[in-house]
């Protein structure tokens, strides 16, 4: 397997919804949770530790957020897709998610 193929090739995660019956005929409970494959933050780690090196061209990705956690910050107010890629970063950097971050440049 080449180095490009194992860069691009891991599996995309759904989120999984699990409605929970609580003890009442009223109310239910939504679970969701998204699996993220430890190869996944692996890839995310190296380029990150790697990013220093790279030439950027007109665009600079600076995290790779999951689904999840998007929609957990919309519920928040928070829209990543009409803030700026430094509210991004600091936003993770503020929740620990340090993880989904995919440079050390200065942002």
């Amino acid at each position: 397997m080449s180095e490009d193929t194992k860069k691009t090739n891991y599996q995309y995660h759904d989120v999984s919804n699990v409605i929970l019956h609580n003890n009442d005929d009223e109310h239910l409970t939504i679970r969701k949770t998204q699996y993220i494959p430890p190869d996944f933050l692996a890839n995310l780690k190296r380029e990150r530790d790697n990013s220093l090196n790279q030439k950027e061209g007109e665009y600079m990705r600076v995290a790779s957020v999951p689904v999840q956690v998007h929609e957990q910050w919309l519920k928040e107010g928070f829209d990543m897709m009409k803030e700026t890629p430094k509210a991004i970063v600091q936003r993770l950097q503020r929740q620990d998610l340090h993880a989904f971050i995919t440079t050390k440049k200065q942002v």
